[in-house]
């Protein structure tokens, strides 16, 4: 028999765990606070928190932690020890109520976005009870919200656990004028399949762009690429699949859902899917994925790489978000059924999306929206900056009939039949899939396939939540106001689909033509972070927000800054890391094989034997050598002049202007010196070394 459900969630304080530790009554409270929101005193706290604390003791932790996401992409925590002084120079294992739903953290040494200045340092963590403590390197970790002082919210889980409460709010209102007086709750489910690389640690710790930014700041292209298509889902090497061994143990002992694994398109690229789970658990579970991934890899000499874009030329890393709205019966608000022209529900409930997603582009943009995610996005092997839906051949077809009012007439998918007798066909699904869509309709769920590999899930969901939650509303009020629902409904869908269809496009995203239908059709592109972030604080995202209790206006505010900030720190490392690997690296190693290949041309003029390579090759060497010379001392100057701006909106833009245009001059000359100096003179690891030699 399998060990993995032996394993599965040993080291979660999940249902199993809880009864067996804490009494029935408190087992039942608990259980109610996390269904409906039942506020928790301190004496249930105290009984969970001794019973987590005796479980977490036998599992051999020794520290708890208030584990949170603070505004800086990753989680934080700090470990305290289970010991509290008995008297006599002993010591007992003590962990309080009063530990467990409350921790203190210094809230000015995180980004706040003005929210704290530096001698306002008091910041709390608050225990999350609908998302299962762990145990992780000998510690207790129980996930927690962050705040300041002030009780404004300093991270990522609290706008999402927000969101949710809204979304269930508003699809109950929808669903009891449905006629539905059933469902108690619903909730938003999750799959974030988790893109990334792996290289050699050797190699890595030779990068310094790698070391310091992530992503490979110079590289010329290796003779073989992905052109060949013989990565995606090959064979995986031994290597890399005694790392996926154990990383898929170290996920299940947490209760991660860890499915699917394969080798993805680009070399040295894999993928990882888990199973939906409720989306807070699964913002959760893949802040430790991506944690987990890297430590694994270390322990296997082999460094996992979750920038958007590590490699130049070669296809860069996603997170595909698989969303859904699930009742707490089981059912999928978007299951369309045998007859989707006939489902009022499904329609409804589609058409709350399509609006929301026309309405809404700016913010979608934005939940994807970093630095590293501007070299992916409309790069060949992702969609471009502009939001739209695929919804596939059929529903395209029910929606035309519902826009055009005529009658739907569905054309049966017959089976695949691959003519060999031995294959046994099997039914067609009734449309393709459009890998090259940003948000796709995949059977049952919306799969919003644009954030990049590094990205918090929270984010894009806490804003699909949101904007979702906010047609709803509006769907309601009308609904509530009139006396024949039927007719309401099939008028407010049949108005949705006909105001909203520019957004809907079931072709090829990739393509130029696609950039200037859309065009055409009013949806924006907003290229780059630059171009999008100033969108956040527009009047009408500001009122969403607000009427949500999403955000306060401060809160969103301080996002703004802190995203703005962070586009333009992001890109100050970037640029002094090249500045520093040309002057410190590349102009060393140029100027050594350059020289050494004068040398051997006298050398050979002495001898009277022809030296035309060696003349040929060090002349165009110190030729490009001027060039990139002066391509750096120009990107030196623009780097002195970030100084001169005191608003980051103003900054982001010079940098998207004027930095990068000429970070991406320098990059090139230095990509050709790499073609032409010799290998055993080039300071750094090749792309051919880090995506072949694994």
């Amino acid at each position: 028999m399998s060990r993995i459900p032996e394993i599965f969630g040993s080291l979660v304080f999940n249902e199993t765990a809880m009864k067996e530790k804490l009494p029935h009554d408190t087992y039942k409270a608990l259980k109610k606070t996390v269904q409906h929101g039942k506020p928790l005193d301190i004496n249930l706290a105290n009984e969970v928190a001794n019973g987590m604390k005796e479980w977490a003791l036998e599992k051999g932790a020794t520290h708890f932690t208030h584990w949170f996401q603070p505004m800086t992409g990753i989680t934080a925590e700090k470990h305290d020890s289970f010991i509290a002084p008995a008297g006599n120079g002993k010591v007992i294992m003590d962990f309080s109520g009063k530990e467990l739903i409350k921790g203190e953290s210094d809230a000015s040494s995180f980004p706040s976005g003005g929210l704290r200045a530096t001698f306002e340092a008091r910041g709390y963590t608050a225990w999350d009870p609908s998302s299962y403590a762990f145990i992780k390197d000998r510690t207790l970790c129980i996930p927690t919200a962050f705040c300041s002082y002030s009780g404004h919210a300093l991270d990522k889980k609290t706008p999402l656990l927000r969101s949710m409460d809204t979304i269930n709010k508003q699809v109950l209102r929808v669903l009891r004028l449905l006629g539905d007086d059933t469902t108690k709750s619903i909730r938003t489910t999750v799959g974030a399949e988790q893109e990334y690389f792996l290289i050699k640690k050797d190699h890595f710790k030779q990068r310094k762009d790698l070391i310091f930014t992530g992503r490979t700041l110079f590289g010329a292209k290796p003779p073989k690429g992905q052109e060949l298509d013989d990565h995606y889902f090959g064979a995986i090497k031994p290597c890399v699949l005694d790392f996926m061994s154990e990383l898929d143990d170290e996920l299940w002992k947490l209760g991660i859902l860890a499915k699917t694994e394969h080798n993805e398109a680009a070399p040295a690229q894999h993928e990882l899917a888990p199973i939906f789970d409720t989306t807070n658990i699964a913002t959760d579970h893949n802040q430790l994925t991506m944690e987990i991934m890297k430590k694994i890899a270390y322990k296997h000499d082999l460094t996992c790489l979750l920038h958007e874009k590590p490699f130049a030329g070669v296809n860069g890393s996603g997170k595909h978000n698989n969303w859904s709205i699930i009742t707490d019966s089981g059912e999928n608000l978007f299951e369309a059924g045998d007859k989707p022209e006939s489902n009022t529900r499904f329609l409804l409930f589609l058409a709350a999306v399509i609006k929301a997603v026309d309405e809404y582009q700016d913010l979608l943009r934005i939940s994807v929206a970093s630095a590293g995610n501007d070299h992916r996005l409309g790069g060949g092997e992702a969609p471009p900056a502009i939001m739209s839906i695929f919804i596939g051949d059929e529903l395209g077809e029910v929606v035309n009939s519902i826009i055009d009012e005529c009658e739907y007439l569905k054309t049966e998918q017959g089976k695949m039949a691959l003519g060999a007798k031995v294959i046994p066909q099997f039914k067609k699904d009734t449309t393709d899939r459009n890998r090259t869509s940003p948000f796709a309709f995949t059977g049952n769920k919306f799969e919003f396939r644009m954030l990049g590999s590094a990205f918090s899930v929270s984010g894009p969901n806490f804003v699909l939540n949101t904007i979702v939650a906010e047609v709803l509303s509006q769907f309601a009020d009308y609904m509530e106001t009139m006396d024949d629902l039927e007719l309401a409904t099939s008028t407010l869908i049949s108005n949705v689909f006909k105001n909203h269809n520019r957004i809907i496009f079931n072709g090829n995203n990739y393509s130029k033509e696609w950039v200037k239908e859309a065009e055409k059709r009013g949806l924006l592109n907003l290229k780059s972070t630059a171009d999008a972030l100033p969108y956040y604080i527009t009047d009408k995202n500001v009122q969403l927000f607000e009427k949500h209790r999403i955000f306060t206006k401060d809160e969103l505010y301080s996002r703004y800054e802190i995203l703005t900030e962070m586009y333009c720190k992001t890109l100050n490392i970037e640029a002094l890391t090249m500045i520093d690997m040309v002057k410190q690296d590349i102009i060393p190693a140029v100027s050594c094989y350059a020289n050494d290949l004068c040398v051997t041309a006298t050398n050979k003029k002495q001898l009277s034997l022809n030296c035309k390579v060696e003349e040929s090759v060090a002349k165009e060497v110190s030729d490009l050598s001027g060039v990139m010379y002066n391509l750096l001392v120009k990107l030196e100057d623009n780097m002195s002049k970030v100084k001169d701006y005191s608003d980051y909106r103003q900054l982001s833009e010079y940098y998207r202007d004027v930095v990068i245009p000429s970070m991406n001059d320098l990059r090139e000359v230095v990509d050709a010196l790499e073609v032409l100096v010799g290998t055993d003179y080039w300071p750094y690891p090749s792309y051919a070394e880090m995506l072949f030699y694994i």
